[in-house]
């Protein structure tokens, strides 16, 4: 059984494949990194992959291809990602273990990396990375 670094919603699956689809006959999936940035130190980055990088992990749900950026594995174990709709916005949200807080407007969170050693001893499949 393989491990995902991370998880997609169903509602997640079905925005990654709307913007897949409006985006042309290029496009493949999107990206998913960590970047710093905001009051908070890190955001998260999503981006249009029209040619994946073989270094990618990729993450595949209901037809949805989501690559994640190597620099942002550590940062995203056990990340579960999801699209919300509320009255105020729209847009991708990330319910990650290794967020140790986020600012005041949600834009940007801290994140540490994920204790491997943690998984492991959970019983958690072992993890390559790199």
């Amino acid at each position: 059984m393989a491990f995902a670094v991370m998880t997609l919603t169903d509602a997640a699956a079905d925005r990654v494949k709307a913007i897949v689809d409006n985006a042309g006959d290029d496009a493949k999936g999107i990206r998913v990194g960590v970047k710093k940035g905001g009051c908070a130190g890190m955001e998260y980055s999503v981006d249009l992959v029209t040619a994946p990088n073989e270094k990618d992990d990729l993450v595949e749900h209901a037809g949805a291809r989501v690559w994640i950026a190597p620099e942002a594995v550590l940062y995203l174990l056990g990340t579960q990602m999801d699209f919300e709709v509320t009255k105020l916005r729209s847009g991708f949200t990330f319910n990650n273990p290794n967020q140790t807080s986020a600012c005041g407007c949600g834009e940007s969170v801290e994140l540490k990396p994920a204790d491997l050693a943690a998984l492991a001893a959970a019983g958690a499949p072992t993890v390559r990375v790199g």
